[in-house]
């Protein structure tokens, strides 16, 4: 029975896929003391992560993420890679249930032993990234998994989120659904490392390739968001796992070229401190609602903007005066 974070870390270092599980479960918990000895596990673990390839995969509905990383986890399982996917998955705004059916939808590589497929419920957070994705990412790493995919529930508010976690960052598309650009937002064209159409095989592969071509026309007409690095877009098909590598080794030449440059360094550094910011942010809007006084304030004065008593400018003011004489 695990009992001290030394217990989890071991079991982790060793490789254990249970332990990995039971200390996920820990970091997505919302009790105090599970959420104590998850920090003291992932900070034990630090000096052991940052070794792997972080790649984020978002893409409009029906683009056919799950048939993809499948086949792209498959591929780099025999290639000899340990493979991490981390899926979001989105969670009822009701009941805060979570759909977790990512291993039904991904059945080979959910039984491959160097794979590890961890659905994670959003939790109401914007665009769907849970909140301790990147904690799992890194006890993923330590864990010994080089490789690590996190996909997103599609595109939205999400990519620029995503964007800060991983190294390399791919928007999945599809042909054939009338104008090419419309179900693509220039937000994910910014900060798109790579642009994949996906189901690039029968009679669709002709209109892959004018998808293609249009993507094309539209990245040129964006600054790139690294001097070193201009986004590609490919081709593939995941059903017959068609210009799958060509993609990894367009993540592998990416990774040379931001490496060669201290790019690489850099941005993993400025990420670090953008998790940080992210914490700060969301322990005080946790602090803020949870002190009592701002809880008992709160009903009347949404109760006033309801009947336009009160604006909302006003009411904000009333809460953060009120903040700020009990913190003073």
């Amino acid at each position: 029975m695990l009992i001290t974070a030394q217990d989890y870390v071991l079991g982790i270092l060793a490789g254990d896929r249970l332990t990995l599980a039971r200390t996920i479960t820990l970091i997505e918990s919302i009790l105090p003391i599970h959420q104590q000895l998850a920090r003291e596990i992932v900070d034990t673990l630090l000096p052991h992560t940052g070794k792997s390839v972080r790649v984020g995969i978002t893409g409009v509905p029906g683009a056919g993420k799950s048939t993809y990383i499948e086949s792209f986890g498959t591929m780099l399982t025999q290639k000899g890679h340990n493979v991490a996917v981390l899926a979001i998955d989105p969670s009822s705004t009701r009941s805060g249930g979570s759909i977790l059916g990512d291993k039904t939808r991904m059945e080979k590589l959910a039984v491959n032993e160097k794979a590890f497929i961890r659905p994670s419920p959003s939790s109401g957070t914007l665009g769907g990234v849970g909140r301790k994705t990147r904690e799992t990412m890194l006890v993923c790493e330590a864990a010994g998994y080089d490789v690590v995919i996190i996909e997103t529930v599609g595109v939205g508010q999400s990519e620029t989120t995503v964007a800060s976690m991983v190294d390399f960052f791919l928007v999945l598309m599809i042909a054939g659904a009338g104008d090419e650009l419309q179900g693509i937002k220039k937000g994910v064209l910014e900060v798109a490392d790579a642009i994949v159409i996906n189901k690039s095989d029968g009679d669709n592969i002709h209109r892959t390739k004018l998808a293609q071509r249009e993507y094309e026309t539209a990245l040129h007409m964006l600054m790139p968001a690294s001097a070193n690095w201009s986004p590609p877009v490919l081709t593939c098909s995941s059903l017959f796992s068609t210009g799958i590598e060509e993609i990894w080794q367009t993540i592998i030449k990416h990774r040379d070229a931001f490496t060669e440059s201290g790019e690489f360094e850099q941005k993993r550094k400025e990420q670090a401190l953008e998790w940080m910011n992210f914490l700060v942010e969301d322990g005080l809007r946790s602090w803020f609602y949870l002190n009592p006084e701002v809880k008992k304030l709160l009903p009347d004065l949404k109760s006033a903007i309801a009947l336009q008593k009160l604006s909302p400018t006003a009411a904000a003011d009333k809460l953060l005066s009120l903040l700020i004489q009990v913190s003073g």
